[in-house]
This record gives structure tokens, sequence and C-alpha cells, in this order.
């Protein structure tokens, strides 16, 4: 992080063509792998919440032959795993990562995937519980973690509909 650059190294940082990527700054991969592996833990633990992830995916990406899914799904041991990994490229790719999940899903169409589901306040407010927790086993520098926070929560804002 920018602790170990050089003096030279921080004067270039404000140089459009010296910035990161959040997912860089991070650690890449490995960051947002241990984060939604930690947020999925969470929400496997919490049975009421976890009861609202379905066993399939509601919106298989269209771009791709049955086959083509079938060989992706095959992957995982069970739906949680899959939507670990599904959450994970999609952070990867909010936040600066390659864009894998564009790529294998489509456009994310965040509020047409989470509208069959009943996402009240509570809902909002549980899985933002578990957000919360599993970033807080991270070392994730203030600032960044402030930037993420704040995504995290108008997200889930914006995922909710019911009230």
């Amino acid at each position: 992080m920018s602790e170990h650059r050089s003096a030279e190294e921080n004067a270039r940082a404000n140089h459009p063509g010296e910035q990161h990527s959040i997912y860089a700054q991070l650690g890449g991969e490995e960051f947002f792998e241990q984060l939604t592996r930690e947020f999925y833990r969470r929400v496997q633990q919490d049975t009421e919440f976890a009861a609202m992830y379905p066993e399939e995916d509601l919106f298989p990406p269209e771009h791709l032959s049955a086959q083509e899914r079938e060989a992706i799904d095959s992957r995982y041991a069970d739906h949680f795993e899959a939507s670990a990994r599904r959450l994970k490229l999609f952070l990867i790719q909010y936040f600066g990562g390659p864009s894998t999940y564009q790529e294998e899903r489509g456009h994310p169409r965040l509020r047409l995937r989470h509208n069959p589901y009943v996402i009240g306040v509570k809902e909002r407010d549980i899985w933002l519980k578990h957000m919360r927790a599993a970033m807080d086993t991270m070392d994730i520098p203030m600032m960044l973690d402030d930037v993420m926070w704040d995504y995290f929560e108008r997200a889930a804002r914006a995922m909710q509909n019911s009230y």
C-alpha cells in the first residue's frame, strides 16, 4: 500500500497514469476471494437469512449455451459456493479488476437479478451486517474501507424492493 511507496512514487500518485484501482491496491483477486468467503460463511450460519438464497441461478447467462453454463455450474459444491464466485467476480469488476463477470454473465443488472426476492429493511440490514463483519476481518486501509462501505450501503439500498 502507500506506506511502502518511495517518495518519488508518492509524488506521482495523483497522475492518472500512476493511479491504481481499488482492486489492485487491495491485492487483487485473493482479497476478494477472502472477502466473499468470509461473507458467505456468515450468511450460511444465519439460517433464516441463508434461506433467501436460491439453490439455482435464476438468471443464468443468456449468451452462453446450456452446456457452457453447466460446465461453469458443475465446478461448485453448492449454490453458496456458486453465489460466492458470482459476488467475487462482480466486486472484482466493480472495483477495477478484470471484467470476467461481464464476460461470463453479461451486464450485472443488479436490480433485475434481485427483484424476485423480498428485500426489505430487515434483509438489507442483515446483508450489510454480514458484509461489514466480513470486511472487518480484512486488512483494509481506512480510505479504501470507506469507499467500499459507501458502495455497499448504496447498493444495498438500491436492491431494497419492500418497505
